[in-house]
């Protein structure tokens, strides 16, 4: 009896050790997250799954604005995960488009950063709706980012609702570890071609 009570004890402190393993990495060190929108097209789709590195920027505190540590700041073209600003509750992926000092504007599809227009491999144009929207010149506060989806016509993104703080940053997306397409028929769902591509 003694024995079975010791192994039970011995498989119960294994799982706990697993768990805290678990929340460990998931909190500190790579978290999985799901694209639920068209914002980022092409680069990210519905139905991707991505691994984000915590650690690129630095280590911060979950559920705080406190790092302990910074390792460098985020810089024009990163994607970045960060808590929406306007719901705190939730998290949005978007590309860096000026950082903290710097003057944007933003011109229908062209972008100046200090009164320069800058080169824009990133954005997608579809449907005409950028076209109609100006932005700016507005100076981004120091420790602020301003960020855009590369779906510019289907963003809701700093245009609209202002800057994030850096120190709301939670990480950079690696790669793309499963993707479903759900309005694909049921031999196409999975995304077989996407599965391991790295994001940028």
């Amino acid at each position: 009896m003694g024995k079975k009570k010791s192994k039970l004890r011995e498989n119960l402190e294994s799982i706990l050790y697993a768990l805290v393993i678990a929340l460990f990495i998931r909190a500190f060190i790579v978290q999985a997250y799901k694209i639920p929108s068209e914002s980022m097209e092409p680069t990210l789709l519905v139905g991707d799954y991505i691994l984000v590195n915590r650690l690129a920027y630095g280590l911060r505190i979950p559920y705080t604005k406190i790092k302990l540590f910074e390792l460098h700041k985020p810089k024009r073209g990163d994607i970045v995960v960060f808590v929406f600003p306007l719901d705190r509750s939730k998290d949005f992926i978007k590309r860096v488009i000026a950082v903290g000092g710097e003057t944007v504007e933003v011109k229908g599809e062209e972008i100046y950063i200090n009164g320069h227009k800058i080169k824009d491999p990133w954005g997608h144009y579809t449907t005409g709706f950028s076209k109609r929207i100006h932005y700016g010149p507005v100076k981004v506060p120091e420790g602020y980012l301003f960020v855009m989806g590369d779906n510019r016509d289907n963003s809701y993104d700093s245009r609209f609702w202002g800057f994030v703080d850096e120190r709301d940053v939670k990480g950079k997306p690696m790669f793309i570890y499963f993707s479903w397409d759900s309005k694909a028929d049921l031999l196409h769902k999975i995304r077989w071609y996407r599965i391991g591509k790295w994001v940028f």
